[in-house]
């Protein structure tokens, strides 16, 4: 009997321990979110009473939105119905307008600092550069920007000078730039989502990209850098490890990327033990109260062999994974230590 790969959906029988975690055990903050649509599940048009009930709920007594780097007109918007409602409870980031690389020419770095300082004057209290930085974005004369681009080092330097962090995205999932063929853990996510894929040529290759960003970090050591989804290498800790320790200013979140963590618990343990210091918490799940309590099991608990997703079908690969039990003192700095030290300096 043939049987098509989306209607295989086997029911493990493993007779394993499954441990809700409803609370965290220490307060979080959440340093890597959205609020606004598509991702963020349109927030911005809701009551903030209704998303502090729930991150009440949840223990999460800071948030990072990150969708005013979709543009100055969003980080206003957010900026007024988020920060001004509860200021000591969100966080909005800016983010660079690519698309006036051709009007401000060889300029454009000094032009972006201004608008990062012009932000900031508003409110915004971090850089957030998006997944289209190193695939698409192109100067005056069409050609694409790598990632350590020195016609950007205004930029760079004035979120150092300004003490504001850069939550940065580049390249990754790995298996986007590979052939999507009989090979590819990522074939049912990247049939669904064609534009996902990545094919070196015409992009760049996925190491050109990362090497790039390694780069960018080592020569701005002033300013902080936080690398989105586990520094952008999820698949390989030993890379992450190599570039946190060759740059004390690179931090990392791992949002979205229990499936890649979980799937390698002994590895992602030591991992977390050791640089607890260099670890930021976030989901980038939009407030949902059941992917914060997948988290919370994830890092608390040692149950064995779960879905790393809320869906049946997890979305991200047909595996599941294992939880990290990881000791109080790291829980702490991974849940809001490290956060605060970096978001909130003046609480250092």
């Amino acid at each position: 009997m043939s049987l098509l790969l989306t209607d295989y959906t086997p029911i493990p029988k493993l007779v394993t321990k499954t441990t809700r975690v409803d609370k965290p055990r220490f307060p979080v903050i959440d340093a890597h979110n959205h609020l606004a649509e598509p991702f963020g599940g349109g927030w911005d048009k809701r009551p903030v009473s209704q998303l502090l009930d729930l991150l009440d709920e949840a223990q999460v007594r800071m948030y990072v939105d990150l969708d005013g780097g979709w543009g100055e007109d969003i980080l206003q918007r957010h900026l007024d119905h988020f920060k001004a409602a509860a200021p000591d409870q969100f966080q909005v980031f800016g983010g660079v307008d690519w698309s006036q690389w051709s009007t401000h020419g060889p300029r454009f770095g000094e032009w972006a600092a201004e608008r990062l300082r012009e932000q900031a004057r508003w409110g915004a209290q971090g850089l957030k550069i998006w997944k289209p930085f190193g695939l698409h974005v192109r100067d005056e004369h069409g050609a694409l920007v790598a990632i350590d681009d020195r016609r950007l080092e205004p930029l760079w330097s004035t979120a150092g000078e300004l003490g504001l962090p850069v939550l940065i995205h580049v390249a990754d999932p790995v298996a986007f730039f590979d052939p999507v063929d009989q090979t590819n853990e990522r074939w049912e996510e990247l049939h669904a989502h064609p534009d996902w894929q990545f094919p070196s040529p015409p992009f760049p290759s996925f190491m050109s990209i990362m090497n790039g960003l390694a780069n960018l970090v080592a020569q701005h050591p002033q300013t902080t850098f936080i690398g989105a989804h586990v520094g952008c290498y999820a698949e390989n800790l030993g890379w992450v490890s190599t570039l946190l320790d060759r740059c004390p200013n690179f931090y990392v979140d791992f949002s979205a990327r229990i499936a890649e963590l979980g799937r390698q618990p002994y590895s992602t343990r030591r991992f977390f033990l050791q640089y607890a210091d260099r670890i930021l918490f976030g989901t980038d799940a939009s407030p949902d109260l059941d992917a914060y309590r997948l988290y919370y099991r994830f890092l608390e608990t040692d149950d064995e062999y779960f879905n790393y997703g809320t869906s049946p079908i997890p979305g991200q690969g047909r595996w599941s994974i294992y939880g990290l039990y990881l000791p109080d003192e790291v829980l702490q700095k991974v849940y809001f230590q490290n956060a605060e030290r970096i978001l909130l300096p003046k609480h250092s």
